[in-house]
Parts: C-alpha cells; sequence; structure tokens
C-alpha cells in the first residue's frame, strides 16, 4: 500500500474537494483510499492565530500543496515554512486575480522553484493522481526531487484500535530529508502523534516509521522518558501486520509505559539512537532574513523539534549576534535552553519561533548534531 502524505495551505476550503474528512483537531485531515494507495491532506486548523499546527503539519508532510487566494503576510509565512522544512515537491494553485509571475518571483530563490504552478481545480486534481499512480518516481512528475512518499494507514491504525477517531494527528518528520540525502540510517525510528488507553488492549500510540523498520516483539526505546517498551502488536490501516517500515503510519500496542506519560512528538527507537537533550543543545542558527527583531536573551521564544513543542530561552555563544556578515542567511552559533527533555535523531530539524511577534513569527532554524 503505497501512502502520499500532503500539507495543505493557504485557503483550505478545498480539501472537500481532494479527500473525505477524518481526524479533526488543531490539525484537520483528509484522506482518498484506493485499493492500491492512501492520499491524506493535513491542514493547520487553528492557524494563523496559532503557529505551532503549522509548523506541525509541515513536518508530518512530504509534499505541500498551496492554494494561493490572495497575497499577504501569512501566505509569506507560510512559504517560508515550507522551505524550511525543505519539502522541494508539490504543487502551487492560485485564484484567477492571482498573477502567476507575481508567485513566481515570490518564490524564485526558494526550494518551491520547484513546485508546478496550476490554476485550476481539475488541472490539480489530474496531476496528483499522475504524481500517486506513476509507480516509477513519484518525484519526477512533480520535479526532481529526493522526498519519498509517507502516511501510511493511519486512520486504520487509528479508528481500529479503538473508536477515539477524532483526536488523531499524523506527522512526519522534519530531519528526514537530511537524513534521506545521507545513507539510510542503522536501527528504527518512530515518530508519535498520539497515545491513548484502549480497553482489552492497554497503551496504543499512532505515529510514522521515520527510518529502518519496525516488526512485533521488538524490545525498543521511547524517548525522552527512556523508558524500555514492547512491541505487542502493529496495525497499518486497520489491518495487523508483523512488520512495517518507513515510510508507512502506524498504530502500535506498546507494553511497559502507560498513555499519559506519552506526549506528542515522543519517539520509540533502536536502543542508543534517540538523543536526549536534557536542558539545552547547541545549534548553527540560519536567520529567517524575514524576522525583523534582534534576539534577546532575555525573552521567551519557543522550539519545534520533530513535533515537540517546547518553551526556550537562546543565548549567544562566541559573541556572535547573527549579524549581517552572511548575505541574508544571517547565521550565528545559538545556545537553546528549556525544562523539559527533547528527543531527537541527528539531522532533525529545530525551528525557532516567536508567537506573539506582529508580522513574521518564525525566527529560523538549525540541524540537530
Amino acid at each position: 500500500m503505497d501512502s502520499f502524505n500532503f500539507v495543505l495551505l493557504g485557503d483550505t476550503s478545498i480539501a472537500g474537494e481532494l479527500g473525505k474528512k477524518g481526524t479533526s483537531s488543531d490539525i484537520t485531515i483528509y484522506d482518498r483510499k484506493t485499493n492500491d494507495k492512501i492520499i491524506s491532506y493535513c491542514f493547520p486548523n487553528t492557524y494563523p492565530e496559532k503557529l505551532q499546527p503549522l509548523l506541525q503539519s509541515i513536518a508530518m508532510s512530504d509534499y505541500a500543496i498551496i492554494n494561493i487566494s490572495k497575497l499577504d503576510t501569512f501566505l509569506g509565512e507560510q512559504l517560508v515554512a515550507v522551505d524550511i522544512f525543505g519539502i522541494k515537491n508539490g504543487f502551487i494553485l492560485h485564484s484567477y486575480e492571482i498573477d502567476a509571475q507575481r508567485v513566481k518571483n515570490i518564490i524564485k530563490n526558494t526550494r518551491l522553484s520547484s513546485f508546478s504552478i496550476l490554476d485550476s481545480l481539475d488541472q490539480l486534481k489530474s496531476r496528483i493522481a499522475e504524481m500517486t499512480s506513476s509507480s516509477t518516481s513519484t518525484s519526477a512528475v512533480v520535479n526532481k526531487g529526493t522526498k519519498t512518499n509517507n502516511i501510511d494507514d493511519d486512520d486504520a491504525a487509528q479508528a481500529s484500535y479503538a473508536g477515539v477517531g477524532n483526536d488523531r494527528l499524523l506527522k512526519n518528520d522534519p530531519g528526514e530529508e537530511v537524513r534521506e540525502e545521507e545513507v539510510e540510517k542503522k536501527g528504527v525510528c518512530v515518530s508519535i502523534d498520539h497515545a491513548f488507553d484502549v480497553k482489552g488492549v492497554g497503551t496504543v500510540v499512532l505515529g510514522s516509521v521515520k527510518q529502518g523498520e519496525i516488526k512485533t516483539y521488538d524490545e525498543l526505546v521511547l524517548s525522552p522518558v527512556n523508558k524500555t517498551v514492547l512491541i505487542k502488536s502493529i496495525q497499518m490501516h486497520d489491518d495487523p501486520v508483523n512488520i512495517s517500515k518507513k515510510p508507512s503510519r502506524v498504530g502500535l500496542a506498546i507494553k511497559g509505559i502507560s498513555a499519559k506519560e506519552i506526549s506528542r512528538g515522543d519517539m520509540i527507537t533502536s536502543p542508543g539512537l534517540a538523543k536526549i537533550a536534557n536542558n539545552e543543545f547547541q545549534i548553527k542558527f540560519i536567520k529567517n532574513q524575514f524576522f525583523k527583531e534582534e534576539i534577546s536573551e532575555t525573552q521567551n521564544y519557543m522550539t519545534c523539534v520533530g513535533l515537540q513543542i517546547r518553551t526556550v530561552k537562546l543565548k549567544h555563544t562566541n559573541g556572535s549576534d547573527g549579524g549581517d556578515h552572511h548575505h541574508h542567511h544571517h547565521q550565528s552559533n545559538l545556545i537553546v535552553q528549556f525544562e523539559k527533555p527533547i528527543a531527537y535523531v541527528k539531522g532533525d530539524k529545530c525551528v525557532l519561533f516567536r508567537p506573539d511577534s506582529k508580522g513574521m513569527r518564525i525566527m529560523g532554524h538549525g540541524i540537530m548534531g
């Protein structure tokens, strides 16, 4: 079963034309299933008021569809976010009053420059059909690129494990691009987006296989709490399976921990694979050129690593203050400090943002080392 996971941004009212409504919480998911594939479209429900679900829904996706009905600061923020997360394949749809040339100019120097620009919903539907049915390379249809499809059969997992269908959230990890471009990594990593208790089954988590493959009876580690868990059973789209590999969506019945000890963004990995930062880490920070404020050491900011969101304080090292000496990529070394541990795999992206900024809220990003 192939799966394709799109984030839908801009004017999301077309979702009903693309799929059937599933989960809806701070992120809403629509999907369309056929006998050999599942295409999911997720979008942030509480954006633009809240930035967090925008970052998380992009982090959950491999492809993007941006439906432009107006050019405003929020569109700019969404384009910056897609660019930071490294999504290189997707479609831009624009309404007739938006000039295609202006759109091209806006995306010119970003990863979105490889997106196909379309002007009708029918055109979008046929391009999605073409892309998701090409058994060769999915990305060849959109344009060259290396991201592979992801979202398997979540609904599955979810609905079958319980009638809790209404608050599940899919996910895909932002560091994935970096990881894919290196060698295929050893070990398994599953990023969790939901956890709940099911009568007669116990603790169930939903998430995506980010690397490697997971098998029933594997003894793995849940991070950042660092507890050993046993995989009792695996489901993909309602079907029990014994093994599931990247980039599948899975539901896992696990032993060794209760649902209330698990948070969105936690990861289940082979022992020793996940790293845990207890209260700080250092990144080479690349400032978003559209974030105009200076970074202050007294101000509270927020970070998104995988799906984990934390309040942070930032400190400059070696006197670097992100000055203008690197063209528009102001680079500096930052120490990111927080109170609740963060789990990550080398190569994951760390996005910094300031929720209460009046204009652009995304400050920039770095890569977890």
